[in-house]
C-alpha cells in the first residue's frame, strides 16, 4: 500500500475522557500509521481530573512510526484555547482537529475527509447525520440567521486544515474565542461532509463545561454576528413604543380632564 507523503498532524482535545480515550487514540494511531509515512498526534489534556494522561501514555506505547505528544494545561481553559495551543505546536502539512473523543463514525471517515481536502478544499469538517441537541440547534439557528456572511454552521465532530489555513489566520486565532468563525472568514475554500452516525451515545458534559459553552455562545454571537445590534434595535423600539403610549395617554387625560382617581403621594 502506497502511503501519503504529506505530513499529517492530529490534535485531540482531552478532558475527563479516560473511559473512551484508549479506544479513540488507538484508532487514530492506526489510521495515521496505515495511511501516512510521517505523522504526529498531540493530545491536549485540559486539566482532567481522571487518569486521562495515564491512558494516553499507555496507549501511545503501541505507536510505531507516529509521534504522540501530551500537552498538559495548568488549569481548565476550554476547548477553544486548548485546541489552539495544540494546533500551534503541530508541524503537519495537514492538521486534523478532533474536538471530541466520542468515536461515532467509521474509521474510514477520517481518510475520507483527508481525500476530500485534496480536491481543493483547505478546510473540510465532518458532521453526524443525527439530530442535534435542542440547545445546539437553537444556537446554530440563531448564529446562522444573524451572521453577516450568512454561514451554515452545524455541529462538527472533527475537521482537517491545510497548512495554508494556519499560515493565513496567523495570530488571529489566538485572540478569537471561536475557531469556526475564524476558519470560515479566512477566504479559503471550505466544505462539510455528513457521515452516518454509528453510535448515538453522547458524552456527558460537566457543569463547568456547560458554563464555558454558554459563555462561548454569547461571545460568538456578539463578536461574529449582528445579534447584539438587532437586539438593541428591538429594545429601543419597545422603549420608544412604551414612551409613545404613555405620552398619548397623558395628552388625552390632560385634554379631556379625566385624571386618574386616587390619593396623591406625600
Amino acid at each position: 500500500m502506497n502511503k501519503e507523503k504529506n505530513f499529517a498532524s492530529a490534535v485531540i482535545y482531552v478532558h475527563n475522557s479516560a473511559d473512551r480515550l484508549g479506544e479513540f487514540l488507538g484508532t487514530v494511531i492506526n489510521v495515521l500509521e496505515e495511511n501516512f509515512e510521517h505523522s504526529e498526534i498531540i493530545c491536549v489534556n485540559d486539566y482532567s481530573d481522571d487518569n486521562s494522561a495515564e491512558v494516553i501514555r499507555k496507549t501511545s506505547a503501541s505507536a510505531k512510526n507516529t509521534s504522540v505528544s501530551l500537552l498538559n494545561m495548568s488549569y481548565y481553559h476550554g476547548i477553544e484555547a486548548a485546541m489552539n495551543a495544540g494546533v500551534e505546536l503541530s508541524i503537519g502539512d495537514f492538521v486534523f482537529e478532533f474536538d471530541s473523543t466520542v468515536l461515532d463514525y467509521d474509521t474510514e471517515e477520517i481518510m475520507k475527509v483527508y481525500r476530500h481536502s485534496l480536491k481543493g478544499y483547505d478546510i473540510v469538517s465532518a458532521s453526524p447525520d443525527i439530530k442535534q441537541k435542542a440547545s445546539s440547534s437553537f444556537f446554530y439557528w440563531l448564529y446562522n440567521r444573524s451572521s453577516v456572511n450568512k454561514q451554515d454552521f452545524t455541529t462538527n465532530s472533527f475537521r482537517i486544515l491545510s497548512r495554508r489555513v494556519l499560515n493565513r489566520i496567523g495570530n488571529i486565532n489566538k485572540s478569537t474565542p471561536y475557531r469556526k468563525a475564524v476558519y470560515s472568514t479566512c477566504g479559503l475554500k471550505t466544505d462539510n461532509i455528513v457521515y452516518k452516525c454509528t453510535n448515538s451515545k453522547r458524552a456527558s458534559i460537566e457543569k463547568k463545561e456547560q458554563r464555558y459553552r454558554s459563555r462561548l455562545a454569547i461571545d460568538a454571537l456578539i463578536l461574529f454576528t449582528d445579534f447584539g445590534y438587532r437586539m438593541s434595535l428591538v429594545l429601543t423600539a419597545i422603549m420608544m413604543f412604551a414612551a409613545l403610549i404613555m405620552g398619548i395617554y397623558s395628552f388625552v387625560t390632560f385634554i379631556f380632564g379625566n385624571p386618574i382617581e386616587g390619593w396623591t403621594t406625600t
